[in-house]
């Protein structure tokens, strides 16, 4: 038999090993969820089941080679859902999406994008329904229906507007077990925070607020992440004289020092969801599988120890001033082909240089989020290290809020 052939064989018995565990996952789903034992068993009676470790390996591993783009790329989520043993090899296997370029697992939606390139993506916004869905673009032309990411509502509060974050575009409340972060909003619309519902870094400060109050009350279970760490401050500059123009904004990256752009820097890297903060049954095979007696620990770290320290100064990202265009009589930006309809809502966000300071050369101008309209309900929004597609997605939902003072 061809090696050729082994992978072959090997993604058909993923595949109806697949198909097996969510059957299963349906019939039990008003129960306790896919029984392990039972999906164990069914590997137990694979032909895999003795294959020699280094030859799992070499075939897991030409698998995540040869599966570099979705859909085809469900094949490598599937083999990371099948036990622990072939989970653990996987999670060696795929690298960082700052490394690989590529969106994998959930949670390489919490991590920074690529060093080398921005990750081409597209937001569908819904008027009726007031929510926006972010997808993976699949190909350079945006008439693909792209690989689904994140979705978010949007909620109008007395005093301000939340944007409420998911996984799951069925599903966008703050009680989801999918739910990953939330925007909010001021009265006027001029001033925004991202919370995330996880830590971001070692160490991260959690927001007091009201659902916070309400964790070990009989209102939240312990499986729901109530979690409010402020990961981004975004500023819209008020325009009082009412002159004509771009919004200008300031994205104050709290989660992220200054030092990440420069030669050598890191930024923090979400390694897994915290424990319990995710029905990891109701996900399934979409993420790894976790013990059922496991117990959600906050202070658990789930990330890389890099911490920003209060005293260090934080990455603060601004938007690239346009220019006038006398032909065209409009602000214009390179967008380089990403956007074609001229709004308002259009930006694109630099590295501002440190107070006293400049940005280094390497840095200097390149363009770190870029957002802007294709269609009538259809934007762009490409992203690159050292923010999450998370964060981008969240700064991106406040620029379709009214900014009335600000135009």
């Amino acid at each position: 038999m061809s090696f050729r052939t082994l992978i072959q064989d090997m993604r058909d018995e993923i595949g109806s090993f697949r198909l097996r565990s969510s059957r299963s996952h349906r019939a039990s789903a008003v129960h306790e969820g896919p029984d392990p034992l039972g999906e164990f068993d069914a590997l137990k009676q694979s032909c895999w089941a003795n294959l020699p470790p280094e030859l799992l390996r070499d075939v897991l591993v030409r698998i995540e080679d040869s599966e570099a783009s979705w859909p085809p790329r469900k094949d490598v989520v599937a083999c990371a859902g099948v036990c622990r043993s072939w989970r653990e090899i996987m999670k060696e296997i795929v690298k960082l999406p700052e490394i690989s370029g590529k969106l994998t697992f959930p949670i390489s939606l919490k991590q920074p994008g690529p060093r080398e390139f921005p990750l081409q993506c597209f937001i569908r916004r819904n008027r009726n329904t007031h929510t926006y869905h972010l997808y993976l673009g699949l190909t350079q032309a945006l008439t693909d229906d792209g690989k689904f990411l994140l979705a978010a509502r949007k909620a109008r509060r007395p005093t301000c507007t939340d944007y409420l974050i998911s996984l799951n575009k069925d599903d966008m409340s703050k009680g989801s077990c999918t739910y990953v972060g939330k925007l909010r909003s001021n009265f006027l619309g001029t001033k925004f925070t991202v919370y995330d519902a996880h830590p971001p870094y070692a160490g991260a400060v959690l927001s007091k607020s009201r659902s916070m109050r309400m964790v070990g009350s009989n209102q939240v279970s312990p499986r729901v992440p109530a979690g409010n760490y402020p990961v981004v401050h975004i500023a819209y500059e008020l325009n009082v004289l009412g002159s004509r123009g771009p919004r200008r904004m300031q994205c104050v990256m709290d989660s992220i020092p200054a030092s990440s752009i420069e030669p050598g820097g890191t930024a923090p890297v979400q390694t897994d969801f915290p424990l319990g903060s995710l029905n990891i049954d109701s996900m399934h095979p979409l993420l790894f599988f976790r013990s059922k007696s496991a117990r959600f620990d906050p202070s658990a770290s789930t990330t890389t120890p890099l911490a920003v320290q209060k005293d260090s100064k934080k990455l603060i990202l601004k938007n690239k001033s346009p220019r006038w265009h006398e032909q065209l009589q409009c602000w214009c930006l390179n967008f380089r082909g990403r956007v074609t309809v001229a709004s308002v809502k259009n930006f694109q966000l630099v590295a501002a240089p440190e107070e006293g300071g400049t940005v280094n050369q390497e840095q200097d101008g390149k363009v770190i989020l870029q957002f802007g309209k294709v269609g009538k309900d259809l934007f762009t929004m490409d992203y690159r290290y050292p923010i999450s597609a998370f964060q981008a997605f969240a700064i991106c939902l406040s620029s379709f809020d009214t900014k009335i003072a600000c135009e």
